[in-house]
């Protein structure tokens, strides 16, 4: 009898075809997440299981699934597993890294473009039938060109994130939990600064970090007050690195100039206040959304699953399943 894998949401084929050769495949249909008790039903009786950031598997869970032997999240991110509980279990956990990061930065890049020279406000602008005609002072924005860009997180997509804005000129700060390796930062022209020193010099702030307690709300109403008042904000990684509210209070002060989301605190919530503001753009969590990397992502959870359920070691164990 074929193993089963159980994968919670529809993903690309990619990933789906290949496992159909070797394994009895059941796609959950709905992109909305299984309740707990329901995911924990779906499960019961299989091996495998490919997740997204947002069904919650924890010890409760896998002691509902004794088959279960490998946990392949669908993304970079595996804060919705609890690993701990997994490695006691004897459960591999596995992510999807690397294969996201041009993407991921390409829209952090996106929303700093689009910000910057008011592009939403425009487009709106032309097709209320409102342009009749150049004008000097129309919709000024500001150059990249000269400014400071602040990453918080220099990782791989912070560090992608930054090529691109250095391609167009900028100056580059960062703020990680210690220097890259000298020759990065030489290549990157980058400095490595306090988080306050970062927020008070940088034109844009982009965050790059992953979600962790020591980063839940690291922009704050404190931090938010530290930056510059024409300064942007720049959100690609997880949504609890921001507080929110706090957020939509200094936008609509004007402590800071504007701000891009991809990611949401109370996601898919969006906090009340930050849709009715003029100088935010709103994004659906599409930072990997290209076919090159939602392809790969798919493969990727697919090969860490077929490696686990064939005796193997998959290639991405998450860095605790290491750990001694």
């Amino acid at each position: 009898m074929k193993e089963i894998v159980f994968i919670a949401h529809p993903i690309p084929e990619t990933g789906i075809d290949r496992l159909r050769e070797r394994f009895e495949v059941s796609v959950h249909p709905d992109i909305r997440p299984l309740e707990t008790p329901a995911l924990a039903e779906k499960l019961a009786g299989c091996s495998g299981v490919i997740s997204l950031l947002c069904d919650r598997i924890d010890g409760a869970v896998m002691d509902r699934c004794p088959q279960l032997k490998i946990i392949a999240n669908h993304a970079v991110g595996y804060e919705n597993i609890d690993v701990a509980a997994a490695k006691k279990r004897g459960i591999l956990v596995t992510n999807t890294p690397g294969v996201l990061t041009a993407a991921t930065a390409e829209i952090a890049f996106a929303l700093l473009i689009t910000l910057t020279r008011r592009i939403i406000e425009a487009d709106r602008f032309t097709r209320a039938g409102r342009f009749i005609g150049w004008d000097p002072l129309l919709l000024r924005g500001d150059e990249l060109a000269g400014r400071t860009l602040g990453i918080i997180g220099m990782g791989r997509i912070g560090q992608d994130m930054a090529r691109k804005c250095r391609a167009f000129d900028m100056r580059i700060l960062y703020h990680n939990r210690g220097p890259v390796d000298p020759e990065t930062e030489r290549a990157l022209s980058a400095e490595y600064v306090s988080l306050d020193d970062l927020l008070a010099r940088s034109d844009a702030v982009s965050i790059h970090a992953p979600s962790t307690p020591e980063t839940r709300h690291l922009i704050d109403a404190g931090a938010l007050e530290k930056m510059k008042p024409g300064a942007y904000l720049i959100n690609t990684a997880r949504g609890d690195i921001v507080h929110e509210a706090a957020l939509a209070d200094a936008l609509a002060a004007g402590k800071i100039k504007g701000a891009g989301l991809d990611v949401y605190e109370f996601e898919p919530k969006v906090t009340r206040g930050l849709p009715d503001l003029e100088n935010v753009v709103l994004l659906p969590h599409i930072g990997s959304a290209t076919h090159e990397a939602r392809d790969r992502m798919s493969a990727m959870a697919a090969d860490n699953v077929i490696a686990a359920l064939t005796g193997r070691t998959p290639p991405n164990l998450v860095p605790e399943m290491t750990e001694r």
